[in-house]
């Protein structure tokens, strides 16, 4: 993985382009999490918030498994 990440979008397309195809599963737990997000790229966009509480869980797997 790149040492040089900018965004942490950037740090997570890194980390799953390393798991895929490993059968890796990423797991989130949230607690009262918020966050707002916006419905446009602009200078000025309007934000809608979202929250979470519970499990996340980001799977990847070979297409070729038999998972």
């Amino acid at each position: 993985m790149s040492s040089e990440h900018t965004t942490w979008a950037d740090l997570a397309i890194d980390l799953y382009d390393k798991l895929t195809g490993r059968g890796a599963e990423i797991t989130y737990h949230f607690e009262d999490f918020e966050i707002d997000v916006p419905d446009m790229v602009a200078p000025e966009p309007k934000y809608a918030k979202w929250r979470f509480n519970g499990v996340l869980k980001i799977r990847t797997r070979d297409e070729q498994s038999t998972e």
